[in-house]
């Protein structure tokens, strides 16, 4: 840089200012940074992005782990796959004349406009199907399951999701209604979780519950007031644990055809905990009454 002029720049200033910036893009890409707060409200404040519409038929998932499980799940039908150079590298997914989908080069800024200004996509968003619907009656070998009454927030079911896959649970059943459909949210929160459990959303949980009763399965609805702790309550060789929402809890018709109703037992002066973390507690001591039969 000339002494005589501040302003102007070598062509080694430049050269090293674009490295700088290029190696600055590469990290916020991959979630290592965050995107400044002020770009996020110039692109917010505009008001020009609207949420695509997508066809029923049509999910967009998006993030390096996401995808890359989408990816190795066979029941996935993928329609394209967009990523930036950087995600390609990183998905390590070979030579793309090799792969059997269409595949397009964009740029980080292009899966903004489709995903908004918010979502961490890392670079690469994957167009698909939705998984193949899942039957309750395919879960007589499964163990351990969880039951959802009405948990909205799909970041709280994707951490249940992934806790879920953690403990070997053999599905995680929800409601259609007032409960998150497959979308790239909910699979984000998952980190991959969503393509290695089956996720069943059923008309009627009471109806639904009956029929898990039907297959063995000792139910166990999860509700701070119960009359018993978790660990004196589990019985039984296949365990369903029904979780309801923050707040309101388990709904009254839930509580009634639950086969018993438990609380988690806590020495410290909270007494109430995130869905997410009282489902893996759940999981846990499900498990070790599992192992002991």
């Amino acid at each position: 840089m000339s002494k005589d002029n501040p302003g102007d720049k070598s062509p080694r200033d430049t050269h090293y200012a674009t490295l700088r910036r290029a190696h600055r893009d590469a990290k916020r890409e991959r979630g290592e940074i965050p995107t400044p707060v002020q770009e996020r409200r110039k692109k917010t404040a505009a008001g020009d992005w609207t949420a695509p519409q997508l066809a029923p038929d049509q999910v967009l998932l998006y993030g390096v782990h996401t995808v890359r499980a989408a990816l190795d799940n066979k029941e996935r039908q993928i329609i394209k796959l967009s990523l930036t150079q950087n995600a390609l590298v990183r998905l390590e997914i070979g030579p793309v004349e090799a792969l059997e989908f269409p595949v397009e080069i964009v740029s980080p800024q292009d899966l903004d406009k489709i995903l908004g200004p918010d979502a961490i996509h890392q670079g690469v968003m994957l167009e698909t199907r939705p998984l193949p619907v899942r039957r309750l009656s395919a879960l007589t070998d499964s163990p351990l399951i969880l039951v959802l009454d009405q948990i909205t927030d799909p970041h709280n079911v994707g951490a249940i999701m992934r806790s879920a896959v953690a403990f070997n649970a053999g599905a995680l059943i929800t409601t259609m209604r007032h409960s998150p459909t497959e979308s790239g949210v909910l699979a984000k929160s998952a980190s991959g979780a969503l393509e290695m459990i089956p996720y069943i959303q059923i008309t009627n949980l009471a109806d639904a519950l009956e029929e898990l009763h039907k297959l063995g399965f000792t139910s166990i609805g999860l509700d701070s007031e119960g009359p018993a702790p978790l660990e004196t309550t589990l019985s039984g060789q296949k365990i369903a644990l029904v979780l309801g929402a923050e707040g309101k809890g388990l709904r009254q018709k839930t509580r009634s055809t639950v086969m018993a109703l438990a609380r988690l037992d806590m020495p410290g002066a909270i007494k109430s905990l995130n869905v997410s973390n009282a489902a893996a507690i759940a999981m846990y001591a499900a498990r070790a009454h599992l192992a002991k039969g």
